[in-house]
């Protein structure tokens, strides 16, 4: 699926949603233009006891450059009287194994590629950061929370607890120390924010549902990297539970993940050699088909077998 910049705009792009997983019951899903429409759209959505006890953990990333004394933020926010647009530097959504975004501010391009590392309650982000004539700085702000995936922290008052050690970071939301989160990013200077609240984000889909639509979340700090004119910085974002963030590799863990996922299609032996347009458009049907699937089996080890969490057509639905 790649959809182009006509096709990414806000009226049809905000209805089209992606999700991936990690094979214990956690997930990262959103719209393809980054603004979460739901309760259950989040970067980071781990189960606590796998496959059982999913949390909402980081929502969302919320990029900005700053050019000069220009700044352009990348990412789409919506809440009910206002809409941060984005979008608008959004050339093309990609996902034939895992989500791709790539978008264009003057000279300067940026993909960001999102996998979840499988059988972890971990999420990387991969960012590609190519400058023209002039330096950016490239802004990156986790937005975090801590509940249930079904619930929603309308109103909430947060109370964040952090480590900061170098660019790893240890976090506690509402005095959960015994579930914290670790986010790391493999480049600039981490810097803590205190009591910042993003009031009422606003979910389209569940307003449509007959649900509460607002929340509130909370944004921990920033990361701030410089990025040299004329270059290309490749720059990885973790988040987890688990505290190893700094030691992921994020395009070893992009091309591990593809690996899987193109291996789990070899094994069906459904994909046959194609030698005209008509079997090659088949085979594309029937890999997408297994890709899907393949988001919603998850393991339960406890009891050796394998589950299949939720009906693919009932929630995430490209294009609906």
């Amino acid at each position: 699926m790649k959809l182009g910049k006509k096709q990414l705009d806000l009226k049809d792009g905000i209805r089209k949603e992606w999700v991936i997983s990690n094979g214990i019951g956690g997930f990262a899903s959103s719209s393809v233009l980054g603004a979460n429409t739901r309760r259950y759209h989040g970067l980071l959505i781990a189960p606590l006891l796998p496959p059982a006890r999913r949390h909402l953990l980081i929502s969302k990333l919320d990029e900005s450059l700053m050019i000069g004394n220009e700044k352009f933020n990348l990412y789409t926010n919506v809440c009910k009287n206002y809409v941060e647009h984005g979008y608008k530097h959004l050339e093309c959504f990609e996902k034939e194994y895992l989500p791709k975004f790539t978008y264009k501010v003057k000279d300067v391009k940026i993909t960001k590629q999102i996998t979840m590392a499988y059988g972890r309650n971990t999420v990387v982000v991969v960012y590609k950061i190519k400058t023209g004539k002039e330096a950016v700085k490239f802004t990156l702000a986790p937005v975090v929370s801590f509940r249930d995936f079904h619930s929603m922290n309308t109103g909430h008052e947060y109370n964040i607890n952090q480590v900061i050690d170098g660019r790893k970071v240890r976090i506690e939301v509402d005095g959960n120390a015994h579930t914290p989160m670790y986010i790391y990013l493999s480049e600039g200077n981490y810097i803590q924010h205190y009591n910042d609240t993003f009031r009422d984000i606003y979910y389209l889909k569940e307003f449509e549902r007959g649900f509460m639509p607002e929340e509130n979340l909370a944004v921990s700090g920033r990361y701030e990297v410089e990025v040299p004119a004329g270059t290309e910085k490749t720059i990885t974002f973790v988040g987890s539970l688990e505290d190893n963030t700094e030691n992921i590799d994020g395009e070893k863990a992009i091309e591990a993940e593809i690996a899987r996922i193109k291996k789990t299609i070899d094994d069906t032996g459904l994909i046959k050699e194609a030698k005209t347009k008509a079997l090659k458009e088949k085979n594309e049907f029937i890999r997408d088909l297994l890709v899907a699937t393949d988001t919603f089996i998850i393991d339960r080890p406890a009891f050796k077998t394998k589950s299949i969490l939720a009906r693919i057509s009932l929630v995430f639905r490209l294009g609906t």
